[in-house]
């Protein structure tokens, strides 16, 4: 190329274009989950692609698509009568009760938890405040002995 940036300059060039910056300031993605804390429970057509996963693989062996296991039993529920679905909200309905009475233990316990937790760290606080003080102390007597 005659005098100025060669392909590669230009690609780079563009490259760095296309890239956003970091924000600073701001928290990255969402927030930590808890663990502990319970999960939400499946919904009516989850509680019956449970069972039609393992019929339709005894049916179909040789498939291996997630894809067509989903959209058979899409079709499958679409396809089902209220009264045929009923089994099913009554599975769900049940998850969903014990679902909450999992939550409300859980955020009890947490109510319970953070009061403690913050009394610690208050009094963690004062002691490393203290121990600062100590230490400013002492480094000054140091010091005071070193210039003489």
């Amino acid at each position: 190329m005659k005098g100025g940036k060669s392909k590669s300059d230009t690609r780079n060039a563009k490259l760095s274009v296309n890239k956003k910056p970091a924000k600073a300031g701001r928290k990255s993605g969402k927030a930590a989950k808890d663990p502990n804390k319970p999960k939400r429970p499946a919904s009516a057509f989850f509680v019956f692609m449970e069972e039609f996963r393992e019929q339709y693989k005894k049916d179909h062996p040789k498939n291996k698509s997630v894809a067509a296991v989903g959209k058979a039993g899409g079709e499958k529920w679409k396809s089902m009568s209220e009264a045929d679905k009923a089994p099913y909200v009554a599975k769900a309905e049940k998850r969903k009760v014990e679902y909450e009475k999992d939550m409300k233990n859980y955020n009890r316990r947490q109510a319970e938890g953070t009061k403690p937790e913050e009394e610690e760290e208050s009094e963690k606080s004062m002691s490393e405040v203290n121990d600062e003080d100590d230490d400013e102390e002492g480094s000054g007597e140091v010091f005071f002995l070193g210039m003489f």
